[in-house]
């Protein structure tokens, strides 16, 4: 995969991101922003940061509590990337419980549409 189809493959996970917080955010009520959809869509964007960056290395760690769970702990997994990165965006404010089903629903949101459009990661 050269850099073009990285980055071309990184702006779509940011808009999957960004679509799969603004769901979240409208379904559950305990999520506070400032009604900005820029902070929504600067949310996503340090989401796929997150998920590029730390995401891999939180996995290996967390390794053993996933694969005793059967890989149920990956919904803790995505509820810290999630919770770190409404704790860096501006605007946006959330609690661990409320960022668990926000990664639920971010994580159904980019498997359902990257299976519709098809996007797969050739390598």
């Amino acid at each position: 995969m050269n850099l073009k189809q990285q980055f071309i493959y990184f702006l779509l996970r940011w808009v999957l991101n960004t679509l799969g917080l603004w769901v979240a955010v409208r379904l559950i009520g305990s999520i506070d922003y400032d009604g900005d959809l820029s902070v929504i869509v600067i949310a996503g964007l340090i989401l796929s940061i997150i998920n590029v960056i730390l995401k891999p290395i939180f996995v290996i760690l967390s390794l053993p509590f996933i694969v005793i769970t059967l890989g149920l702990f990956m919904l803790v997994v995505n509820g810290v990337m999630v919770y770190v990165a409404a704790a860096l965006a501006p605007g946006l404010s959330m609690g661990f419980g409320s960022a668990i089903l926000a990664g639920l629903i971010i994580g159904l949101i980019n498997y359902t549409l990257t299976h519709i459009l098809d996007l797969k990661r050739d390598y």
